[in-house]
């Protein structure tokens, strides 16, 4: 199995990790061709006693900001008092062609954010947005605002909006230290599942370092798995942790029915601030690309084959900075325990002088640079080293 690289590729190492291929993006509940509002109540049936409920989508009392403040330790009533006036609901209009050809339909979705400062803007995921020509925001007061993008970035599937609140209306939520964060923490998310907005779950961090694939098919490392329910609709939202910081932003689930089954997916927190400075400053968040796929080449599969551990190029892609350079990808396979190893390209065993033994660590690597920096590539090629230097590009968007 190879990883496309880059964010330049997705981890093909099955050992620990969670492939999310199949994974449910969870805010776009999108509804075509509707020309009035969402819909306006959920019905739910029992179908062990055939019961039917009702759950109307009314106003949901939302405690003023700063009525109870979340702390070290604290309740999860005490983290929503604290953190849910900051949380918003995000409903998006456009269009879109006819599935039966009859020119264009509207579309409707919904999703949640949060608010991250009182000039306006607010965190969401790109999915949420995508292809919308309208936004409105409406606040955890009730009040209901337009909204424009500010910048979206498929790749790690966030966008920042700007809605027209007045400061004072405004309750930013402050992003905490993903890296502090350990299996078994507590956590809280916000949003607004089907439309109800306010709605809080609770759970626990239940694995780090998953892998979830972007809208646009890169690999969006160290998220965070939790079993807090997340459903359509909490796509965006915050998942906080008991001293009401944000560490994730809710994006996918795991799921074989389409709706929640204790196996979600936040973006994680260092991810968020990274990406969402750059769009708040630039309104765009390019990412370098080298334009590979790869394999990492564990210890005791390159002893079997005599080679030298480290990150096999297991193809080249045509019009790359990796072709242009001149890297070689492999030529054929081998079976190594099983599984399939790439032979016949170049090992990458460095890059700027730094030793690189796993995809993971060859992807960090070239996410810190930026488009237009150069990459010392320091491969194995025919038994001996070799350094070729790279010009990164800028990783397409599609």
């Amino acid at each position: 199995m190879c990883s496309h690289e880059g964010m330049d590729a997705h981890e093909t190492e099955t050992k620990n990790r969670l492939s999310i291929a199949k994974a449910t993006l969870v805010g776009a509940l999108a509804i075509a061709g509707v020309a009035g509002g969402l819909v306006g109540a959920v019905t739910a049936v029992a179908v062990d006693g055939g019961t039917t409920t009702v759950v109307e989508r009314a106003a949901v009392p939302t405690p003023a900001a700063g009525a109870r403040q979340a702390r070290p330790g604290t309740t999860v009533g005490a983290v929503y008092a604290a953190a849910a006036p900051g949380v918003v609901e995000i409903d998006t209009s456009g269009s879109s062609d006819s599935a039966f050809g009859f020119g264009s339909q509207e579309t409707r979705s919904q999703g949640s954010g949060f608010v991250i400062d009182r000039d306006g803007h607010v965190v969401t995921n790109q999915h949420v947005v995508a292809g919308a020509t309208e936004i409105s925001v409406q606040l955890a007061t009730g009040a209901t605002y337009e909204a424009t993008l500010v910048g979206a970035d498929p790749s790690t599937d966030l966008a920042v909006i700007k809605v027209t609140a007045p400061a004072r209306a405004l309750h930013p939520l402050p992003l905490g230290d993903s890296a502090a964060v350990e299996v078994g923490d507590p956590v809280v998310a916000i949003g607004s599942p089907f439309g109800l907005e306010g709605t809080v779950t609770a759970g626990i961090v239940s694995a780090l370092r998953r892998q979830m694939t972007s809208p646009n098919g890169f690999t969006i490392d160290d998220s965070i798995q939790t079993d807090a329910a997340i459903n359509h609709g909490n796509s965006g939202g915050p998942l906080l942790n008991l001293e009401g910081t944000v560490i994730g932003v809710n994006a996918q689930i795991q799921s074989d029915s389409g709706g929640n089954e204790g196996v979600g997916f936040a973006i994680p927190a260092a991810t968020v601030r990274r990406i969402v400075d750059r769009i708040v400053a630039t309104g765009s968040a390019d990412h370098a690309y080298l334009g590979v796929q790869v394999q990492t080449l564990s210890a005791a599969a390159a002893s079997a084959l005599g080679l030298e551990a480290g990150v096999a190029l297991a193809s080249v892609q045509a019009g790359t900075p990796a072709e242009a350079a001149g890297l070689r990808g492999a030529t054929g396979s081998t079976e190594v325990d099983g599984a399939p190893v790439p032979t016949g390209g170049d090992v990458v065993v460095a890059l700027d002088g730094k030793p690189v033994r796993t995809a993971d660590a060859l992807r960090a690597a070239i996410d810190a640079k930026r488009p237009g920096d150069t990459l010392a590539v320091t491969v194995v090629r025919d038994g001996e080293r070799t350094t070729i230097d790279v010009v990164l590009g800028t990783r397409p968007s599609a």
